[in-house]
């Protein structure tokens, strides 16, 4: 039996806040080829998950919010925002399912924010994301004023 308890959770949440990526998996699957990818994502605010989707092949991946505050939210293929959501299991918000082909990031709204991941497998690198042309690659000088908008465009409050 795999727990998740307070402990874990503390424990991922100290490597994402030491993380120069400002965020940190703790992973329950065996590895890359499991048919079924179950993660812990810790992420802290100013971590940047560039927009992506997952096509080719085609996977569904859902969040649960097991603490702090997080945004997920989607896009159309111009990069204009459809939807999106605050998941926060203290307020009854616990999780969202993104469909296949649907172009999609997430905010930390909250420092300690953890959520569960789960997304279908396995595991490739050069094909697990589509990563949006219209939006800054990671590491590059334009992402903190990119979330500063879109922070703002959704009138969000990060703290």
């Amino acid at each position: 039996m795999i727990k998740i308890d307070d402990e874990l959770l503390d424990e991922v949440t100290r490597k994402a806040r030491v993380s120069p990526r400002l965020r940190m998996n703790y992973n329950f699957h065996s590895g890359p080829e499991d048919t079924m990818q179950r993660m812990l994502n810790a992420m802290e605010p100013g971590t940047y998950l560039r927009p992506h989707k997952h096509e080719n092949p085609d996977k569904r991946e859902a969040f649960f919010a097991l603490r702090g505050s997080l945004c997920i939210i989607e896009f159309d293929d111009t990069g204009e925002i459809v939807d999106h959501t605050i998941l926060d299991a203290s307020k009854g918000s616990y999780g969202a399912e993104i469909p296949e082909r649907t172009w999609h990031s997430i905010i930390s709204l909250e420092s300690g924010s953890v959520a569960y991941e789960v997304k279908d497998g396995p595991y490739a690198v050069i094909s697990d994301k589509n990563f949006a042309t219209w939006a800054p690659a990671e590491g590059s000088p334009e992402v903190k004023n990119y979330l500063d908008q879109l922070i703002a465009k959704l009138g969000l409050r990060v703290a």
